[in-house]
C-alpha cells in the first residue's frame, strides 16, 4: 500500500455551482482532465495502480480568484460536503480529504476549518501561496494558522500564479511562488511563533533545497513537509531528501494531472529509484503520511 498525499479532484456539484457563480472557472485548465472531474473515470484510472490510497485535495482556482467571499464561503461547503462523501463511498481508494477553506473570508474559513475537521472528518485545510494577491504571512491569516496548531493537523500549500503576468502554465512561476510563500513564512517568524504548525508543500519543496545555501535560517526551511510530485525526477528528490530529512518527505502525485495522467506510475517508479534504505522508501510511501494525518490503518 501506498498513500498519494497529493491527489486533485474537483467535484461535480462543486463545479456546477462554482459556474453558476463565475463561468470563468469553466475554463480552467484542470477541467481539462476528466479523471479530475468525472469520478467513474477516475476511479478507472487508478484501478492501474492497485493498493495506492489517494489523499483528495481540491484543484485550482483557488475561490478568491473568481468569486466573493460569501460566495466562497458557500462553494467550500459545498466542496467539502463532496469531498467527504467521495471519501466515505470509496474507501478502498480515497484515505482522507482536504478541506477546501474560504481564505478570502477569514471568519468563514475558520468556521469552514472546524467543520470539516470535526464533522466531516477531513484531515487538514489547503491554500494557495497567496490569497487574492496577499502573502501567507499576513496577520489576518494567524487566526487560521493558530486553529490549525490546535487540531495538529497539516496545511497544505499549492502553488498560483498571476495569470495576468505569468503565460508559463506554472513551469517556473509556480515554484517561484511556493518558494516565496515558504520564504515569507519562514522570515516573518511563523514557525516562532506557532512551533507546531505543519505545511506541506507541492513538488518538494520547489526552488528552497537547491538553494538550501543561500536562504537564512536554513533550520526554519527544514520544518515544512514536502511530496514527492517532480514528474519523476530522483535527482530532484535526493536533493529534497538530503535537505528536509526522510521524515519530512511524502509521497504525493499530482494525479490525475500530468502528461497522460502518468504521474502516479513516474513518481512511484523515482521514489524507488532512490538511493536511500527501504525503511526511508516505507516512510515515504505510507508511514510519514500515516503520522501526519493521524491515520487509522
Amino acid at each position: 500500500m501506498k498513500i498519494d498525499i497529493y491527489a486533485h479532484i474537483l467535484p461535480p456539484g462543486y463545479i456546477a455551482a462554482y459556474g453558476k457563480k463565475n463561468p470563468k472557472i469553466l475554463e480552467a485548465m484542470e477541467l481539462k482532465s476528466r479523471a479530475t472531474c468525472d469520478l467513474n473515470v477516475r476511479l478507472k484510472l487508478m484501478d492501474r495502480y492497485p493498493g495506492i490510497l489517494q489523499v483528495l485535495t481540491i484543484a485550482n482556482p483557488p475561490l478568491d480568484v473568481f468569486v466573493n467571499p460569501d460566495e466562497a464561503a458557500e462553494l467550500a461547503r459545498i466542496a467539502n460536503d463532496e469531498l467527504a462523501e467521495i471519501v466515505e463511498a470509496h474507501p478502498d481508494k480515497f484515505i482522507a480529504g482536504v478541506a477546501c477553506v474560504p481564505m478570502n473570508n477569514i471568519d468563514a474559513a475558520l468556521e469552514e476549518a472546524s467543520r470539516a475537521i470535526t464533522q466531516l472528518g477531513l484531515k487538514g485545510i489547503q491554500t494557495c501561496t497567496r490569497v487574492n494577491g496577499e502573502p501567507l504571512d499576513s496577520p489576518k491569516f494567524r487566526p487560521l494558522w493558530q486553529k490549525m496548531v490546535e487540531y495538529n493537523l497539516p496545511i497544505w500549500i499549492h502553488p498560483y500564479d498571476n495569470p495576468r503576468l505569468d503565460q508559463d502554465g506554472g513551469r517556473l512561476s509556480w515554484p517561484f511562488e511556493t518558494a516565496m510563500a515558504m520564504y515569507r513564512l519562514v522570515t516573518s517568524g511563523i514557525f516562532d511563533d506557532f512551533p507546531g504548525i505543519q505545511f506541506i508543500t507541492h513538488h518538494c519543496g520547489s526552488m528552497i533545497p537547491y538553494f538550501g545555501k543561500r536562504i537564512p535560517r536554513p533550520d526554519q526551511f527544514q520544518k515544512f513537509y514536502n511530496d514527492t510530485a517532480l514528474y519523476g525526477n530522483t535527482d530532484a528528490l535526493m536533493l529534497g531528501y538530503a535537505f528536509f530529512g526522510v521524515d519530512h518527505i511524502l509521497f504525493g502525485t499530482d494525479a490525475p494531472l500530468g502528461p497522460k495522467n502518468g504521474l502516479t506510475w513516474q513518481t512511484m517508479k523515482s521514489v524507488e529509484a532512490m538511493n536511500i534504505p527501504d525503511i526511508d522508501k516505507e516512510k515515504i510511501f505510507i508511514q510519514n503520511a500515516i503520522k501526519l494525518l493521524r491515520l487509522s490503518i
